[in-house]
This record gives structure tokens, C-alpha cells and sequence, in this order.
């Protein structure tokens, strides 16, 4: 027991890796801390390598980590599900205490590695970390806050997402992680230069990857969107009229921005290589008034219905006729079963639905519950959460017109940003702009909110296409496919931007193309790696 337990120095290590990490993220933001944030860690690993020890510091290091960076899902439970604080806090212990496991396996394979071929070993942890977090998505269906996110503020850091996705990105972290504390573990001058090799090799390759494809696009934008963003808090206890009242909301907001189009005085408008705003109003207005327009609403709190509300229905079709444009709006649409869809929605100008997405990646204990309906008490938590039918098909949208000169959208709803497989499909299928539509009001004004626009950030990157966020209390922006966060709008104020969209060259990433062939790669190694832990035999430090 004395043996595997950490000693009071190592868990005051591991507690100062969790520090760093969460101090990297939003929103704190000290991105440059996640280059340094595992040292503590990988060094106590190294320097006393017993399997149970590590996984305890590992396990230790994870469970911080993750509940000091998302603390904030206690927000819904305290303020929405009556929970009282201290209940809620103390609730939060189990999933990220499920999540740390992956953190404690990796520590765990490199003690034994450790003890076999000594320090040197900590290489093999940026494999073995990307490999985990990868499993991590696989087996809980969470990638929140990997490593790789940290950097989402940094666009010239995090362009190898392109290749490799945001596991890319977190194994060029780890490797520089695991290289100083290799030399720190070793302190010779030759474990030094090979620690500053792999950093000098980590900054090579961050700077060559500026230099990967990007996405090209034709000369001309193809549609206006106007972005609306009518920041409505969530409340259960609204009358009909006061919900009446917060609807008319979207309308005035969605008129106000049609009419600076109009007007020339758009904020927010980018119109492509043809011109700019500096162009002058004329210009502006002449080529804005001649395209299609298309005007976004968020995912909504306020649970529109457009099938089942002749009420919504008859004010649309007025808006979209009178202002000549389409409606994407989120709705909770009629599914097999007495089922419903949380669904996009796009209304063209004559009216009628032309397009409908249902959203895949429900959220678990949000929109479905994970449990056996034979279960007691399950039928009482699908009352209280309520109980969603997931989407199929990766529907993509044409925006401002069904011709093959509309660009095409893949629009996904809320959460489903932190599932790199949605957006690299819908790039995939053709989509040449990215929408994501959601509603963060539930957990407040807390790091969620810039946690969830990293999210975005990546899948932007990844494809290679601009992405388009439009949410109900912010932050809406225009991501380009560098990962720059353009026209950001100020969080919990209604805000409206107006951006054009032209269709792409059809370029593919290597992301898209080869999907998550650098990680599976990681976790093959990883395979042989932990393979050869397990072998007898002893080994010697090296």
C-alpha cells in the first residue's frame, strides 16, 4: 500500500498539472500553460514508475482537471433543476471522475513503460494521450476540453487540425510536455538536446502547416445570411403573451438587419473579392440587394413548432414574402412514434418547407435519457427531460435557392460542434459553408460559452470551410477556415450580423478525406506500446 500510494509531493504535482490545464481554457485562456501543464505529471511518473501510483496521480489529475474547467454544468441543475448548490457540486464528481479514467490510463501505461525501458518512454505519450481522449469520444461520447482545444485562440497553432483533427493538434502539445519532462527526469545534457530536438521538430511542423491548402471560393458571393441572435433567458414559468412578446423579437431583429442590407449599412457584411464595405454604400447596397438572402435564427429555448403552430406558420410565410427571403429556424418537429425531431428548418420565400434537419447527436439527460425504459423511475426522468428521436441523414441545405448555384449548407444544431465526424461528413456530401445554430442561455454566463466556440473553431479548421455560429445569447461570429473568429457579437445582448456566402472551390482537407486515420494510427502504436509493457522481463533506465 505504501508503494502505491502517491506521496504528498506527487499528488501536489498532479494538482498543479490539473491547475495549469484549466487555466489554458476559457476562460481563463492561458493558452501557453497547456505546453507545460503535464510536466508535473509525466515527471512524478517517470521518476517513481508504479502502475498504481500513476493511475492514481493520472485518475487525481483528470478529476481536477475536469471539474475545474467544467464546472459550469452544475448552472442548469442549480438554477433550472432545483438542485440545491452543495447537491449539485457534489453530482458533478461522477461523470468527471468517469472522464479522468482516460488520464489515469495513460499514466498508467507509461509508468509501466517507464519501468521497463526507463524515462525515455515518456515519448510514447503523445500517441497514447491522443489515442485516449479518441477513446474518450468513443466510450462516453465526450471530447469536451481536449488538450487541443486550448489553443483554439491561436490560429497559427493549431493548423495541423487539418490533417489530423484537434488529436493533431493535442499530440504536438503532449510531445512538448513529455519532452521537457524527459530531460527534467534525466537532467544530462544529452536527454537536453533530444528534449530540444522534439520541441524544435514540434515548431517545425506548426510552422509548415501554415502553408497547407486552404479552401478556395469563386469571386462572387452567392446569398446574404443575416445572423440573428435575439437573446431570449430561458424561463418555464412565461405566460402565451409573454412568449408571444419574445417571438415578435426574432421578427424585428430579422427586419431591422434586412432593412440595412437594403440600406447599404449592414454590420458585419463581407462581400468576397468583388468589393468591401470601404467600396461605399452604393456599391454595397447595388450588390447586396441582387443576391438571395437567407436570415438565421439560433436554436431556440422557446421550442418553436413550425408543423404543429398554424399561429408561427401564418407569421413566417407573412415575413418571408413580404422581405424576400428564406427562414432557417430551429423547431421541435413531429417524428415517428408520438417521437419529435429537434430539427432545422428551412422555410423558402414562397412559404413552404425546403429543407429539414434532424439533429443526430442528441444530448444525454437534455433531449433523450440514456436508460433502459424498463428501469424504475426512467419514465419519470423522460417526463422532466423529455425524450427527442434522433436524425439519419446528413441533409444539406441550399441557401438562397435549390439551383446548383446556391451554396450548399451543412447546418448542425447546438452540441453536435463537438463531434468532428458531423461537420467532416457533411463536408463530405459537398457543403460549402458550415452553419452551427445553439443556444447556451441554460448554463449561463459562464466559460461554456467560449469553451463551445473552441468547439467550433476546430471544426472550421478540420474542413477547410467558413463556418457561420449563430446562437441565441452569444457568441455569434464568422469563423474563417483558419480558425479566425470574425464580427464576434457581445454575449447576452440581441445582436444581429450580416455576412455573404460563396460556394467553394470543392477542396478537401486531409481531415476530410482520410478522417481520423492520424489517430487510429496513435492508437495502433499505443497498442504496441502498452503490448510491450506487459511483456516479462526487466529493463533497464535509459
Amino acid at each position: 500500500m505504501r508503494n502505491a500510494t502517491p506521496t504528498s509531493l506527487e499528488a501536489l504535482g498532479a494538482a498543479l498539472s490539473s491547475l495549469l490545464l484549466v487555466l489554458a481554457f476559457p476562460d481563463f485562456g492561458l493558452w501557453p500553460l497547456a505546453w507545460v501543464g503535464l510536466v508535473p505529471l509525466f515527471f512524478s511518473v517517470a521518476r517513481r514508475p508504479r502502475a498504481p501510483q500513476a493511475f492514481l496521480l493520472g485518475w487525481l489529475t483528470g478529476t481536477l482537471f475536469f471539474y475545474g474547467s467544467c464546472h459550469w454544468l452544475t448552472y442548469p441543475m442549480i438554477h433550472y433543476g432545483g438542485l440545491p448548490a452543495p447537491l449539485a457540486y457534489l453530482l458533478l464528481l461522477f461523470p468527471v471522475m468517469l472522464a479522468a479514467l482516460f488520464p489515469a490510463a495513460c499514466a498508467l501505461v507509461l509508468a509501466r513503460l517507464c519501468a521497463r525501458m526507463g524515462p525515455r518512454s515518456l515519448l510514447f505519450a503523445p500517441p497514447l494521450w491522443a489515442a485516449l481522449e479518441w477513446a474518450r469520444l468513443g466510450v462516453i461520447g465526450q471530447l469536451w476540453n481536449a488538450v487541443g482545444y486550448s489553443q483554439a485562440e491561436m490560429p497559427a497553432l493549431i493548423q495541423t487540425a487539418r490533417f489530423g483533427g484537434v488529436y493533431a493538434v493535442g499530440f504536438l502539445i503532449v510531445s512538448v510536455n513529455a519532452a521537457l519532462a524527459y530531460a527534467l527526469s534525466k537532467r544530462d545534457a544529452r536527454a537536453t538536446a533530444q528534449a530540444l530536438a522534439v520541441c524544435a521538430f514540434v515548431g517545425l511542423l506548426v510552422f509548415a502547416s501554415q502553408y497547407s491548402m486552404t479552401t478556395q471560393v469563386t469571386d462572387e458571393p452567392a446569398v446574404v445570411v443575416v445572423a440573428v441572435q435575439p437573446n431570449i433567458i430561458p424561463d418555464f414559468k412565461r405566460t402565451a403573451a409573454e412568449l408571444s412578446v419574445l417571438a415578435e423579437r426574432h421578427f424585428a431583429l430579422s427586419e431591422e438587419a434586412l432593412a440595412a442590407v437594403d440600406e447599404g449599412r449592414a454590420h458585419g457584411t463581407t462581400l468576397g473579392a468583388g468589393a468591401t464595405e470601404d467600396s461605399g454604400a452604393a456599391v454595397v447596397r447595388e450588390k447586396l440587394e441582387a443576391l438571395p438572402r437567407v436570415v438565421i435564427w439560433p436554436e431556440s429555448p422557446m421550442n418553436f413548432t413550425f408543423a404543429r403552430d398554424s399561429l408561427l406558420r401564418e407569421r413566417v410565410a407573412r415575413f418571408v414574402r413580404e422581405h424576400r427571403t428564406s427562414l432557417l429556424l430551429n423547431s421541435l418537429e413531429p417524428a415517428l412514434d408520438d417521437g419529435g425531431y429537434n430539427a432545422a428548418v428551412l422555410i423558402n420565400e414562397e412559404a413552404r418547407v425546403a429543407v429539414q434537419y434532424d439533429k443526430i447527436r442528441l444530448m444525454p439527460f437534455g433531449e433523450y435519457v440514456p436508460l433502459p425504459r424498463w428501469m424504475p423511475g426512467a419514465g419519470l426522468v423522460r417526463g422532466i427531460v423529455g425524450d427527442f428521436t434522433p436524425g439519419t441523414r446528413f441533409t444539406l441545405m441550399p441557401l438562397g435557392g435549390a439551383g446548383d448555384e446556391a451554396p450548399r449548407a451543412g447546418v448542425f444544431i447546438c452540441l453536435e460542434s463537438a463531434y468532428p465526424y458531423i461537420t467532416r461528413r457533411f463536408t463530405e456530401e459537398g457543403a460549402d459553408v458550415l452553419v452551427e445554430i445553439t443556444n447556451d442561455a441554460y448554463q449561463g454566463d459562464t466559460a461554456v460559452v467560449r469553451q463551445h466556440l473552441s468547439n467550433a473553431v476546430f471544426r472550421a479548421v478540420e474542413t477547410g470551410r467558413p463556418l457561420l455560429r449563430v446562437t441565441n445569447t452569444g457568441i455569434t461570429a464568422r469563423i474563417t477556415p483558419r480558425g479566425e473568429v470574425l464580427d464576434a457579437t457581445e454575449k447576452f445582448r440581441p445582436a444581429v450580423r450580416t455576412w455573404t456566402v460563396a460556394r467553394s472551390g470543392g477542396q478537401q482537407t486531409f481531415y476530410v478525406m482520410a478522417g481520423d486515420a492520424f489517430v487510429a494510427a496513435c492508437a495502433l502504436l499505443s497498442f504496441a506500446a502498452f503490448a510491450l509493457s506487459l511483456r516479462r522481463g526487466g529493463g533497464k533506465s535509459v
